[in-house]
């Protein structure tokens, strides 16, 4: 299993690009007492820079009193709201930046990198982190029986979005729950189906209907990403991941690209460098011994390769982070 380092080593990795033209949107704007109250909620219950568990099990609150330096992980399917400050965040080629006035959205497995661009002491980086529920998400997709968009698009892995008044009112209504705890098992589940209806109805909401209700080449390349994690030690030809994903070789790798703008091949690649890098910093091997770990055969080609990621060879790169641990505490 991946190690999880980065999931406490980067703050609220959570990412700007318009997708679908799905004419069920959500026009209402953001109020900004919804946003300002979202953030004194976060800031009361994040006593410090950091991820912070919440006692509702799929919310996280994440802070930084600074803006901290561009790091990676793999990003599981969440939701993403910032109520102070803003986040830049990158796949493969592509840049994202987003803050108070939009959401992120993760609908599958992503290897991303991003930091946090604006925040302070006095105006610490808030965003809170909704991990997605594959149940409920079906549940709600197959109740709202909403049309899908052309048949031959594919939605993006990842995107970013205008957040509305609807969206900031019902994450609002969640975050307040943390000061009324005894509400929060029969409230929670409740609020959460009306975040990912709103959601569903917003301009870009077929990606997620489309992988909730399994729709055809979505949950391929959502099967293909799975198998990848489980392999990506080991080296693989596209045929096999066609393979799994039951599909022709050339319309995966399109449809792969699509989705995670990134080739099959691409995000093993960062799957083992992201691996090594916390192999180097939470069990203190060495570069080569992280590579061996993860895969690499050859000790030069792994320190080339995680050069042209992370812009460090990993020695240098691994005493920059630890000297920025104090920095490092996010999702």
């Amino acid at each position: 299993m991946l190690a999880r380092f980065f999931e406490i080593a980067l703050p609220g990795l959570c990412a700007n690009r318009a997708f679908s033209d799905n004419p069920v949107v959500n026009s209402g704007s953001k109020p900004m007492n919804s946003i300002g109250e979202m953030a004194e909620l976060m800031r009361r219950h994040s006593p410090g820079d950091g991820v912070h568990a919440t006692p509702i099990p799929a919310l996280a609150i994440i802070r930084s009193a600074q803006p901290t330096q561009p790091l990676h992980l793999l990003h599981q399917p969440a939701l993403c709201v910032i109520a102070q400050g803003a986040k830049r965040v990158m796949l493969g080629e592509r840049v994202y930046d987003y803050d108070s006035d939009k959401y992120l959205v993760v609908s599958v497995d992503l290897p991303l990198g991003g930091h946090v661009t604006q925040a302070s002491r006095e105006a610490p980086y808030l965003c809170a982190r909704l991990d997605f529920d594959a149940v409920a998400l079906a549940t709600v997709a197959a109740e709202l029986a909403l049309p899908r968009g052309a048949r031959g698009d594919t939605p993006p892995g990842l995107y970013v979005s205008p957040t509305t008044s609807e969206l900031a009112d019902a994450m609002l209504r969640l975050l307040r729950l943390l000061d009324t705890p005894a509400d929060i098992a029969f409230v929670a589940p409740l609020i959460t189906r009306e975040i990912y209806y709103r959601l569903m109805l917003g301009p870009q909401g077929d990606a997620l209907r489309r992988i909730a209700a399994a729709d055809g080449k979505l949950q391929q390349i959502s099967r293909a990403i799975d198998w990848i994690k489980r392999h990506y030690m080991e080296p693989f030809s596209i045929d096999t991941v066609a393979a799994e994903a039951r599909m022709g070789s050339t319309a995966f790798h399109q449809y792969f690209k699509a989705v995670t703008q990134l080739s099959p091949l691409q995000y093993q690649k960062q799957l083992r460098l992201q691996e090594a890098r916390s192999l180097m910093l939470g069990r203190a091997l060495d570069a080569a011994q992280a590579g061996f770990e993860v895969g690499y055969e050859s000790a030069s080609q792994f320190t080339r390769e995680y050069s042209r990621l992370f812009g460090a060879p990993p020695a240098r790169d691994v005493a920059r982070l630890r000297s920025s641990a104090g920095v490092m505490a996010g999702a």
